[in-house]
């Protein structure tokens, strides 16, 4: 025992500065962290998540439903991906709330979301592969960040809208489950034209249940 001690102090002697230096650059890392994280929290801002939402009108209601939600690095998987999207989030405006993503490099990080949301509903492409009874339709999936209106929380929106509603979509409102709910009306305007003039932004899916 005496060995080990004496052990643990000459490392210490030999290496204190390193020692010091990494203890102080751990402390200044998880002030500024939780500095961050309570301006995140007061401005409702959580561009790390990523939000995958089901916007849909039924019976003339506008309805918006979370299917997935989730970190962007357990998204995109590659850190340069992750903090692109992340930055181009925060610079969406309250005219467009498209990402300004490279047209290149579009489809990449479109089908990382691609993946997510064929994965959470693969049993209906094996259901009608089996031949059994399941209801298909095709959706597109884009990546936004609304700024504009009374939106809570300012993240990443995956948004999963049926292909047939973008491009069918009506002049007059339909109703709101929440009067917050006008932004995201305003938005599937945005997307319905953004469909036709940049059809890169979008990706298809069809989805079966």
């Amino acid at each position: 025992m005496e060995a080990f001690s004496e052990t643990v102090l000459e490392y210490l002697e030999e290496h204190w500065i390193e020692l010091l230096v990494a203890a102080g650059s751990a402390a200044v890392g998880w002030f500024f962290g939780r500095r961050r994280a309570a301006s995140e929290w007061r401005k409702r801002e959580f561009y790390d998540r990523l939000n995958v939402s089901l916007t849909s009108i039924h019976d003339g209601k506008l309805r918006i439903r979370t299917l997935i939600e989730k970190r962007c690095d357990e998204v995109f998987l590659n850190r340069v991906a992750s903090e692109t999207v992340i930055t181009k989030a925060r610079q969406t405006t309250t005219e467009s709330c498209l990402l300004d993503l490279p047209k290149d490099d579009y489809w990449f990080y479109l089908n990382s979301v691609l993946n997510e949301v064929s994965e959470r509903f693969a049993e209906g492409q094996v259901r009608r592969d089996l031949h059994a009874d399941v209801c298909c339709a095709r959706y597109l999936i884009c990546l936004t960040s609304e700024a504009a209106g009374s939106v809570r929380t300012r993240k990443v929106r995956a948004m999963v809208v049926q292909q047939s509603l973008l491009e069918n979509i009506g002049e007059e409102p339909p109703e709101f489950e929440s009067p917050n709910h006008l932004t995201r009306w305003e938005t599937m305007k945005e997307l319905s034209v953004a469909w036709k003039k940049t059809p890169w932004k979008f990706q298809s899916v069809e989805i079966c249940m």
